[in-house]
């Protein structure tokens, strides 16, 4: 495993981290508890120390999973936990994408941030995230003002913001706004070789202030693991259905989706590496890409994810030749 620092600062992350949605909600079709503990408490022997979580993960089953599996190894880990949706008022998990609502407000955070630190079992959380903010939200004084008071007490140490839920354009200037504003310590995208839109604007700003990024969904929802057919379904619940509800996101995503992914094996062929662990090395290869947040399945996969640091990075060649592709949409 190699480590990275969120640009200038002192917080490190593993650059395979875990993010504990896949483990704590049902969207990904890992419900199995004994499964889900086993694929954190892995993913800590090969290396893995940055886990990065939300308060409404599971409605407190993200921080608390984290502490039944690793809760001896805390001093060891760099925690990231979110907050922002209040899921109190009305808890279970909310069906399809729908969101609930934010609550910004001070007296929120701080209630939030002492209920993530009891389910956490610690007294500091390392990021704190803003959970899917808009443009606005970053915009209230207030909240950033508390905010500060909760890093002077040592409740936290850093501050950020995840941004979403889905990709979307307007996340790139949420992106510069967290960055060039509010001076964040890091900022969370979707981003990958295959959705690319958010990564101009949030990594020129995160230069410009010496902040990191990490991507979550950078295996575009699984098509960069190498294992989907146009057969492929997927169990009712599962986060990935919203990507082929239709017929016709079905066509974009997926089928025009496995197209794409067929014009790659140039990072595969004869190179040791297989396409989930060249998707990473595509991604590290950005100096302010601090982690990746790879969605966590099983064992096996887990495993040929966190061997991917030891494979080639890719060459200038190589990387000019996606850069291409993307450019011309792979000629779809």
């Amino acid at each position: 495993m190699q480590y990275r620092n969120f640009g200038t600062t002192d917080l490190k992350a593993s650059v395979v981290g875990f993010g504990v949605w896949t483990v704590s909600t049902r969207m990904w079709g890992v419900t199995d508890e004994a499964v889900r503990l086993r694929l954190l408490r892995r993913a800590f022997e090969l290396g893995v120390t940055f886990y990065d979580t939300a308060d409404v993960y599971g409605d407190g089953l993200g921080e608390t999973i984290l502490v039944e599996a690793l809760g001896a190894h805390r001093s060891e880990m760099t925690i990231a936990t979110k907050f922002g949706y209040d899921w109190y008022a009305a808890p279970g998990e909310q069906p399809g994408q729908k969101e609930r609502p934010h609550d910004w407000s001070p007296a929120y955070l701080k209630r939030a941030c002492e209920e993530s630190l009891k389910r956490l079992g610690t007294d500091y959380i390392d990021l704190y995230q803003m959970h899917n903010p808009r443009v606005e939200a970053l915009a209230l004084d207030d909240l950033f003002a508390a905010l500060e008071e909760l890093k002077a007490e040592g409740k936290i140490r850093h501050y950020g913001a995840a941004l979403g839920p889905a990709i979307d354009i307007r996340q790139a200037e949420e992106g510069a706004t967290a960055f060039r504003t509010r001076k964040m310590a890091a900022v969370q995208i979707i981003y990958n070789l295959l959705e690319q839109m958010l990564g101009p604007d949030v990594f020129a700003a995160a230069h410009a202030v010496g902040g990191g990024v990490m991507c979550r969904v950078p295996h575009a929802s699984g098509l960069l693991e190498g294992s989907y057919t146009t057969d492929t379904e997927f169990a009712p619940g599962d986060h990935r259905n919203f990507r082929v509800s239709t017929n016709e996101k079905r066509k974009a995503w997926l089928e025009d989706g496995l197209k794409k992914v067929a014009q790659l094996d140039f990072l595969t062929n004869g190179t040791g590496r297989t396409l989930g662990q060249a998707t990473l090395q595509w991604l590290w290869a950005e100096p302010l890409m601090a982690t990746v947040l790879p969605n966590i399945y099983d064992e096996a996969q887990l495993e040929e994810l966190c061997a991917a640091p030891d494979t080639a990075p890719l060459t200038a060649g190589e990387m000019a030749q996606v850069q291409d592709l993307y450019a011309r949409n792979f000629g779809l």
